[in-house]
């Protein structure tokens, strides 16, 4: 036991979690040692015969938990990155016991009677504002966590919560499982036509990986849309690749999560009702800055029918080019992507293939995202091989301030694997915060397709936009100066965390960054100016088919999450059509980024209700690249005022203040119409 890792903070340089000495067997025993004793430390302090007060209570609660923080960071980012059945299994055990441990510490009476104490007497106080802001964060958070019930309430909160969190793992998990297992094989060379050489030889080395030699494998992204299909000529096999990917968790088999579902929504409408909710999309918006779920309802009413009728116009200059084709076909969604980049290529003769050479992922990485970095931030990058890491293939750089003094740890995971969850997202191992004088670990992840050996790795521009994403997100993480660990860096709201990653997409395409990183990757030579003017027009093609993609999911998750336990229905994929239907957004060859049976965001990953967040934090982002726009764009001026009143706060100002002093004004939702081009000009 005393040789577990997690017993005692990492000797490493920012604390980073000493991968190499962590194994499997390590987790259940920390987080069992570090549930114990958090429980005897918030035992202490609800006990404490001291009189309340802020330092005793409210920082004693920020302080305690360090071991149990340390194994469930490096844990939860790890079944994520690096799952296997041994994590899956811990993770199954300990859903259920985290969640109780958690609703033993909110529903203990004697604490929270201390908090409410200080929080109905924090005028006189004398706090200092994050202080201040601290306490009633803690006594809203207990209250939204049933503090306030009764004893028979309180034990069903905790049924209720025990019974989710095992629920919302297994459907995590079979989400995972079930991309693997929807791998579409390919016998025949010939059905790959479309493909460059690189992407041909990249597929046949997962077959290899999957003892299929002399065979080829698509393996599926989380997103129903898959990559491959902007290519592949044959409709046959996009079709076969596109209902794989539709039919995922839907078609009975040990991955079916359409039961999981059914009872997930039950349950969190039951627990809404319980802490006197109309429902759980109410209970979950009024904590975000939306507060309700009718200004959301609102904002994607007026969304959805722009977004549609401009899909209606791409999907109709689609058919006309379809048409041309003897015995051509009705449009279908395994057709559009295909189709609609023979369009982009007639329109404003821009090939993916022309622009993918220009997009190498170390270029992009050293020229396109660190560049940006550096000149709005003055932050510089050292790439670290001496210490550990979990895969050799993850990066670790170290970044220094423009004193050139250090303040933080990047980690780098570029590569889809099979036990790697989908998608592209942030995480951190370490959060900043002054309390303890800890400095931020914070990791990026993507899932590009690995190249053959000895290729270099070629990106789309839309990987290029989503690595500026990803990278925001960690620039949130790391300029984080706050003093409590509960407001650090992206721990903000759900509907105000996408902010600062779609502002930092604005510099994927901005001009000068472009010119900067977009280089063939073997001569050097910069991308001709007529090209790069001509895929910079292209930023608003194809708007209304991905509006209209991402607003159908949000549609689902908020009609998910709209329900009275009894009106939970049995029929999921009815439901769905009904719900599109409903609202208008029933579009044929247009289904959305996410069917309910594997929506990670909706249902296990935390934006149940909250999908909403993006197009949310997108009206903020368009008004906010009109303020960089007017102010001189890429600038250490604009950069530092960006950093100082938004990316340093974290959550310790209320997060729309953030945004109020940076442009200095409301938001307004007509630069979203524009920046999206759903305004059919």
């Amino acid at each position: 036991m005393s040789e577990n890792p997690f017993f005692a903070e990492s000797p490493l340089p920012y604390h980073l979690p000493p991968f190499d000495r962590i194994r499997e067997s390590d987790y259940e025993p920390a987080f069992e040692k570090g549930m114990a004793e958090h429980l005897g430390e918030v035992e202490a302090i609800a006990s404490n015969s001291d009189a309340p007060t802020f330092e005793n209570t409210v920082a004693a609660m920020e302080r305690s938990g360090r071991l149990l923080t340390r194994v469930s960071s490096v844990f939860f980012n790890m079944k994520d990155a690096e799952s296997s059945d041994e994590m899956k299994r811990i993770e199954s055990t300990m859903a259920p016991r985290l969640s109780g441990h958690h609703d033993a510490i909110h529903l203990n009476a004697d604490l929270f009677a201390r908090i409410e104490s200080l929080n109905a007497r924090r005028a006189e106080l004398g706090l200092d504002p994050e202080s201040l802001r601290l306490l009633e964060r803690y006594q809203r958070d207990y209250v939204r966590h049933g503090a306030r019930l009764p004893d028979s309430g309180k034990s069903r909160l905790k049924a209720l919560n025990a019974e989710l969190a095992g629920l919302l793992a297994s459907f995590s998990q079979n989400i995972l499982n079930e991309m693997n297992a929807s791998s579409v094989v390919v016998h025949d060379r010939s059905e790959l036509a479309g493909l460059s050489e690189a992407e041909v030889s990249g597929l046949a080395d997962e077959a290899k990986a999957d003892n299929r030699p002399g065979e080829y494998v698509i393996r599926l992204r989380n997103t129903t849309g898959q990559p491959l299909l902007s290519s592949l000529e044959d409709r046959a096999l996009r079709e076969r690749v596109m209902g794989a990917s539709l039919a995922r968790g839907a078609h009975g088999g040990p991955y079916d999560n359409q039961s999981l579902l059914l009872r997930i929504a039950t349950l969190r409408a039951e627990h809404a009702a319980l802490l006197g909710f109309e429902n759980h999309a109410a209970y979950r918006v009024e904590d975000q800055t939306a507060r309700t779920s009718g200004a959301v309802e609102g904002l994607i009413s007026q969304l959805v029918p722009l977004a549609v009728a401009k899909a209606r116009r791409e999907a109709a200059d689609i058919q006309a080019l379809m048409d041309r084709e003897p015995g051509a076909p009705r449009l279908a969604a395994w057709d559009w992507d295909f189709y609609a980049e023979r369009v982009r290529r007639e329109r404003y003769d821009v090939d993916e293939s022309l622009l993918k050479p220009y997009f190498e992922l170390e270029r992009v990485l050293q020229d396109g995202l660190f560049f940006a970095a550096n000149r709005l931030f003055g932050l510089t990058f050292r790439e670290r091989h001496d210490l550990p890491v979990y895969r050799p293939d993850v990066r670790v750089f170290e970044v220094f301030d423009a004193d050139s003094l250090p303040i933080a740890l990047l980690l780098e995971d570029f590569y889809a694997r099979p036990s790697k969850m989908g998608g592209a997202w942030m995480n951190e191992y370490v959060a900043q915060c002054t309390l303890f004088g800890d400095r931020p670990v914070v990791a990026n992840h993507q899932n590009f397709r690995r190249p053959a050996a000895s290729e270099p790795t070629l990106l789309t521009f839309e990987e290029v936009v989503t690595l500026f994403h990803e990278f925001g997100h960690c620039l949130h993480g790391m300029l984080s100066r706050v003093r409590y660990p509960r407001f650090s860096g992206t721990r903000v709201p759900r509907d105000f965390v996408e902010f600062p990653s779609q502002i930092n997409e604005m510099w994927a395409s901005w001009p000068e960054v472009v010119r900067n990183y977009a280089r063939h990757h073997r001569t050097g030579e910069p991308m001709p100016a007529a090209l790069l003017e001509r895929m910079l027009a292209t930023r608003k093609f194809n708007n209304g088919y991905d509006t209209t993609e991402y607003l159908e999911s949000v549609l689902l998750d908020l009609a998910w999450h709209s329900l009275r336990p009894d009106q939970v229905p049995s029929d999921v994929a009815g439901f769905e059509s009904a719900v599109l239907a409903r609202n208008g957004a029933d579009l044929w060859p247009v289904p959305p980024r996410y069917r309910s049976t594997y929506f990670m965001h909706a249902f296990p990953s935390g934006y149940s209700a909250g999908y909403y967040s993006y197009i949310w934090a997108d009206v903020i982002t368009a008004d906010s690249i009109e303020w960089f726009r007017s102010s001189g764009g890429l600038s250490r001026a604009n950069g530092d005022h960006f950093r100082a009143t938004v990316l340093s706060r974290g959550c310790s100002v209320e997060p729309m203040t953030q945004f109020r002093d940076f442009t200095g004004k409301d938001p307004e939702v007509g630069p979203l119409i524009r920046h999206r081009g759903l305004d059919l000009s």
